[in-house]
C-alpha cells in the first residue's frame, strides 16, 4: 500500500494537491489527527475495498496534536507501511497576500499570534523538521493551479496525460441527450445496421456489426478527422486542468453505430496514453 503524507504551509496549496491526487485515484483524507495515522493505516490495509493508494493531509490545524506526528510516523514504519512526505512550500509574501485576498484566518492566529506574518513564521518553525524529512518538495510561489496539478501528476502517476480521465460514451438520441457530455458527435448520418436482419439484434461490440459500420469511406473519413481533432484537443483540455472529459457519440438507438465508434475512439485515445474507458449507456435497451 502506498501512503502519501501531504503537509506544508497553510495557504501553500494542500487542498489543490488533494484534488489532484483524488483525480489520479488516491483515497484522500484531509486534516488527519496525527495520533490516528497508524490506526487509519491499519484499517486501510485490512479493508476489503481497493485502497492501494492513500493520501493524508496532516498540518498545524491539529494544534498541539501536531507534535504527535513523528511518533505516528515511526509507528507506521514499525507496521511495515511505507510512506512518503510531500511538503508544500511558498514565499511568505505570497502566503500573506493569499490570506488577504481570501480573507481567511491563519490557523495559528487562534493561539495569540496577532499578524499573518507572525503566524507564517511560527508555522515555518513548527514544520522545519518535516521540511527536512520531506521526500518531495513543491514550492507553489509561481505555480498556477494547473501547473501544480501537473507537478503532482508527474510525481505520483508518471505523466500528465494520466491525470485526466476520459470517457467515451455511446448513447441513443431516442432515449435522451447525455447531460454530462462535454463533446457530442451525431453519427446518425451513417448506414444503420438495424435494418440488416442478421445484424439487427447484435451490437457494436460484435465484429460483424463493427465491420459493417466501418466499411464505408464516409465513416473512415469521419474517424480520421475525429482522431485528428482529439489529438489536438485532448492536450488543451489537459493543460487547462480538466480532470474528466466525457465524449459522447450518439446514433438513433445507441446499440450499433455509436457503440462501434465509441469503441474505436477509446482505442485511439488509449494509444495516446490517456486514461480512457468506454461506456455504452443504451446498449441493453430494446
Amino acid at each position: 500500500m502506498e501512503f502519501i503524507i501531504v503537509t506544508g504551509l497553510s495557504g501553500a496549496g494542500k487542498s489543490r494537491v488533494v484534488t489532484a491526487l483524488e483525480d489520479i485515484g488516491y483515497y484522500c483524507v484531509d486534516n488527519m489527527p496525527p495520533k490516528l495515522l497508524p490506526k487509519f493505516a491499519e484499517l486501510c490495509i485490512q479493508s476489503e475495498e481497493n485502497l492501494s493508494r492513500v493520501a493524508m493531509v496532516v498540518d498545524v490545524r491539529g494544534g498541539q496534536k501536531f507534535g504527535d506526528l513523528f511518533d505516528s510516523l515511526a509507528a507506521l514504519r514499525q507496521m511495515g507501511s511505507n510512506y512518503k512526505i510531500l511538503f508544500l512550500d511558498c514565499d511568505d509574501q505570497v502566503l500573506a497576500r493569499r490570506y488577504k485576498e481570501t480573507r481567511r484566518q491563519h490557523p495559528l492566529t487562534s493561539i495569540g499570534l496577532n499578524t499573518v506574518q507572525d503566524a507564517i513564521a511560527a508555522e515555518r518553525e513548527l514544520l522545519k523538521a518535516l521540511f527536512d524529512r520531506a521526500d518531495y518538495l513543491i514550492n507553489t510561489t509561481f505555480l498556477s493551479p494547473a501547473q501544480l496539478k501537473e507537478r503532482v501528476t508527474k510525481l505520483f502517476l508518471g505523466g500528465s496525460a494520466q491525470a485526466m480521465a476520459v470517457q467515451c460514451l455511446s448513447f441513443g438520441f431516442k432515449y435522451g441527450y447525455p447531460s454530462e457530455a462535454d463533446l457530442v458527435f451525431d453519427v446518425r448520418c451513417f448506414p444503420n445496421p438495424f435494418y440488416e436482419p442478421e445484424l439487427k439484434n447484435k451490437t457494436g461490440l460484435d465484429k460483424d456489426v463493427r465491420d459493417y459500420v466501418t466499411q464505408g469511406d464516409e465513416v473512415k473519413g469521419f474517424e480520421e478527422r475525429l482522431y485528428s481533432l482529439m489529438d489536438y484537443m485532448l492536450p488543451l483540455y489537459q493543460n487547462e486542468g480538466k480532470s474528466q472529459l466525457v465524449i459522447a457519440i450518439g446514433c438513433t438507438g445507441g446499440k450499433h453505430r455509436s457503440v462501434t465508434l465509441a469503441e474505436t475512439l477509446t482505442q485511439h485515445i488509449a494509444q495516446l496514453g490517456y486514461r480512457v474507458t468506454a461506456n455504452h449507456r443504451d446498449i441493453g435497451k430494446l
